[in-house]
């Protein structure tokens, strides 16, 4: 996992000695907008956008969610990276077809030849200018939401306005505490650092478990934004985390309203043909090799996402 530094591409690892053995994520560096409007330099258009992303990555994975629930399949194309990520970052298992690069940090040095910073998924990629539009997953999945339903006549809306303040204080608790969460303790690099993700990861947890024994969804009664952000790391938790990284206290399996909820959320339609459990073990276990040097992959758990969920009965 290197990154860009003025254009040129460095193996480096994150750099935990300065804050302690903490895990801290770099920002996006690319925060433009398709927007629905006259002036805006990004139209929703046909065919214009090209959607790269990794199946295993949670942050891709939400992307790939609103492409399939907003019929966007038609008109955003994707390529997908391969699930290993060694010396030159994600790579491509065959030349991509916009430019025939091997490797995705040539598509950020495409938009900007110096860039600097790490190279990661999802990107949305713009046609017409040849640049990238953005490469922050929860602003491009609330592009997707509501920017191009004027050409797929798809208004379902994952965002709607009477519910951001509830929404959005879910994604402030959710982000740091359980999709960064786990991350900050498997790629911690001291006991003290490891330990406080990990306390208020499970912490995270348990108040989440409490509060789908009373509420089917995070916010109100209908699937929201804030749902699909949590779903992605809770589909990886069992097979990766609990193991890979060290989040070992529970399984999701083990707290019953989270695993309830969890069956629904995969159940939803269009959704499971977006969770490729191979491309997941096979990334994190081959790819993280300071923390898994012989890159064995685990042949378990068995993981059920199919059976009933019984979740209809819970209050609404």
């Amino acid at each position: 996992m290197g990154k860009l530094v003025e254009g040129v591409w460095h193996d480096v690892w994150y750099d935990t000695k300065s804050s302690n053995g903490k895990f801290i994520r770099e920002d996006a560096g690319f925060r433009n907008w398709v927007a629905n409007k006259p002036d805006a330099m990004f139209k929703p258009e046909s065919g214009r956008y090209h959607l790269y992303v990794s199946l295993a990555c949670p942050w891709a994975h939400r992307t790939l969610i609103f492409r399939q629930l907003k019929d966007l399949v038609d008109h955003i194309d994707v390529t997908v990276v391969s699930p290993d990520m060694h010396d030159k970052g994600w790579q491509f298992d065959t030349p991509e077809p916009l430019f025939q690069f091997d490797f995705m940090h040539q598509i950020y040095t495409k938009a900007k030849s110096d860039y600097t910073g790490r190279v990661t998924v999802p990107v949305l990629w713009d046609k017409k200018t040849n640049t990238i539009v953005s490469n922050e997953s929860s602003e491009i999945i609330r592009m997707f939401n509501s920017e191009f339903n004027e050409l797929t006549g798809n208004t379902t809306d994952f965002y709607p306005e009477t519910l951001h303040s509830q929404i959005d204080e879910w994604n402030d608790f959710v982000y740091p505490n359980i999709n960064n969460g786990v991350y900050r303790c498997g790629f911690a690099t001291t006991q003290e650092a490891y330990e406080e993700a990990f306390t208020s990861l499970f912490s995270a947890l348990d108040k989440l478990d409490d509060h789908l024994g009373r509420s089917r969804y995070l916010v109100s009664d209908t699937v929201t934004e804030a749902d699909w952000r949590l779903f992605t790391t809770l589909i990886r938790f069992d097979a990766v985390y609990v193991g890979h990284f060290k989040c070992n206290q529970k399984r999701i399996q083990d707290y019953s309203n989270i695993q309830g909820y969890l069956k629904e959320l995969y159940q939803y339609p269009k959704v499971k043909e977006t969770v490729d459990m191979y491309h997941i073990k096979r990334h994190y276990y081959n790819s993280h090799t300071s923390i898994n040097p012989t890159q064995i992959v685990p042949a378990g758990p068995i993981l059920d996402f199919d059976s009933p969920h019984y979740r209809d009965d819970i209050s609404r």
